[in-house]
């Protein structure tokens, strides 16, 4: 076997085993969710990130430097997982995390390829154009057009809505990352970058607040979503949106929406509606659709 062949292994189970945990860090944010803000609970998160990243480094021989011209594009993409971090918080902090964990990741893969074709200029292929309107049914299944305004805001459907597009359009700004030099070391500036932008907005008083009273519970949940899910899991992402592209490195995420369920399911007692499962099933099939290869 080809040491491409291993290497191409290596990188599906790698990202199988992120995905799950990605699946894993939605019952984990809702439990966060409780404790702090909005604008804490991403400056917590970021620190431990910043921190773990910076020494694994070392201990991998990573250089930290990257070209300079690098520098526009992590602070462009540090800035989105600024607001897709935002956006994530407050979708669980308002709503379910299953259902939410459903629909982020069903919709980040179908618009990441809508992303991709804008940027292409080119209009979808039959193919294509069938994955592109299953995955609007999809979302707008788990949107519950059906519902009111006020229903979908309450949800917190629209902040996870909006946090698949950023996911979308930041990943076509981590997979230019290896251009400008490792990979982790482009990761690490970019969530520097997302740090950075948090925390001219930190609230001290509730800061004190949680490091006095937070229990092991807190700090358990904390390291989790940092430490494993963004400085391995999500890394591990952005290394492999830059060897095998945006577009199929999404198409991962399709195992996700399980996870989430699952083990929303399992530690915090949500139940699963039928709208929820339906679009599921839709999204996972309007993945495949447009990740199939046509046989010659």
């Amino acid at each position: 076997m080809s040491n491409t062949d291993n290497g191409s292994k290596h990188l599906v189970l790698g990202m199988v085993v992120s995905m799950f945990l990605w699946g894993l860090s939605w019952p984990s944010g809702k439990v966060l969710a409780g404790y702090c803000s909005a604008v804490n609970f991403t400056v917590y998160r970021y620190v431990v990130v910043v921190a773990t990243t910076l020494l694994l480094l070392p201990v991998l021989r990573i250089p930290f430097r990257i070209k300079k011209e690098g520098i526009p594009v992590f602070i462009t993409s540090g800035v989105l997982l600024a607001a897709y971090s935002y956006a994530f918080f407050m979708g669980i902090k308002k709503g379910a995390a299953g259902a939410g964990g459903v629909l982020v990741t069903t919709m980040n893969p179908i618009t990441a390829y809508a992303v991709g074709l804008l940027l292409d200029r080119r209009l979808p292929s039959r193919r294509e154009g069938l994955g592109l309107l299953l995955g609007i049914t999809a979302g707008l299944t788990l949107l519950r057009v059906w519902d009111s305004g006020a229903t979908l805001m309450d949800s917190g459907n629209l902040y996870f809505l909006l946090a698949a597009v950023l996911w979308a359009i930041m990943s076509k700004f981590t997979a230019k990352g290896a251009r400008y030099g490792a990979s982790l070391s482009f990761t690490l500036w970019q969530y520097v970058v997302t740090l950075l932008c948090f925390l001219p907005f930190t609230n001290i008083g509730e800061l004190q607040q949680t490091f006095s009273t937070a229990s092991v519970k807190f700090w358990g949940n904390l390291f989790f979503s940092s430490a494993i899910v963004t400085t391995g899991a999500t890394t591990m992402y952005f290394y492999t949106t830059t060897k095998l592209g945006a577009e199929k490195a999404s198409s991962f995420i399709f195992l996700v929406p399980l996870a989430a369920a699952v083990s929303s399911w399992l530690l915090l007692g949500e139940q699963l509606q039928a709208h929820t499962i339906a679009g599921g099933i839709l999204g996972i099939a309007a993945v495949y659709v447009m990740n199939i290869r046509r046989k010659r």
